[in-house]
């Protein structure tokens, strides 16, 4: 399980906290909200708003009231909720592509030691080029590997998601709207796993040597000392 904790000192100099700038701070925050976000409206809306569930809520509520309602009524009363709950739904998938691109852009402009992808690469060059300490050069690129899988599924969330979003400007494209789904719901997947497996490293790191790596996630990086 240790190949998945996040380290906190910098791999060149031990003595040295890896540093967050305030940017990067509030796009992983900012990206923690608007996940759970639109994980929670996916939530409510394969349970809280199911139409079987609706349909019985609704006639038992109304049961031996002068009301009476059909199954059809009930189930229409189930579409218009869920219908709302999508397009909360919707709206944090538009602020989780504003964040993306946010991402993206950061990528120019932070400073040359907290770019993700020279990082990346460095981590990989020091795992085929150096001999000795070959296992905590392979940690390092696990976990950045992990997070361009993130990156790369959050993409392919981004850009599904906004297919659905505007798929009546799409109408050419119908045919494959129900893949599009798929894959969409498929990414979801990936990055409940994602979430978990991170979860689990952060706890793993921070009751091992790594102990301060979220607060540095909070206050940017404080010395080890």
């Amino acid at each position: 399980m240790s190949i998945i904790e996040p380290v906190r000192a910098e791999r060149n100099h031990p003595g040295e906290v890896k540093k967050h700038s305030a940017a990067i701070r509030f796009w992983h925050w900012g990206n923690t909200l608007i996940i759970s976000g639109s994980l929670i409206t996916v939530l409510i809306n394969s349970t809280l708003t199911d139409r079987k569930g609706i349909t019985t809520l609704v006639k038992n509520s109304l049961q031996g009231k002068v009301v009476i309602i059909t199954d059809d009524q009930a189930g229409a009363i189930s579409h218009n909720l869920e219908d709302k709950v999508w397009g909360i739904h919707i709206w944090f998938g538009y602020a989780l592509a504003a964040l993306f691109l946010f991402r993206i852009l950061l990528e120019y402009f932070q400073l040359a030691d907290q770019k993700f992808i020279p990082k990346l690469r460095e981590a990989y060059k020091a795992y085929t080029n150096t001999k000795l300490k070959r296992e905590r050069t392979l940690h390092e690129l696990t976990v950045k590997i992990i997070y361009a899988g993130f990156y790369f599924v959050l993409f392919i969330m981004v850009i599904t998601g906004l297919f659905l979003a505007f798929e009546d400007l799409l109408s050419p494209f119908k045919a494959i709207r129900h893949t599009v789904k798929e894959v969409h719901g498929f990414c979801m997947y990936l990055v409940l796993a994602f979430i978990v497996v991170h979860l689990v490293g952060v706890f793993l790191a921070e009751r091992k040597d790594s102990s301060g790596i979220v607060s540095d996630m909070i206050n940017g990086g404080k010395s080890l000392s």
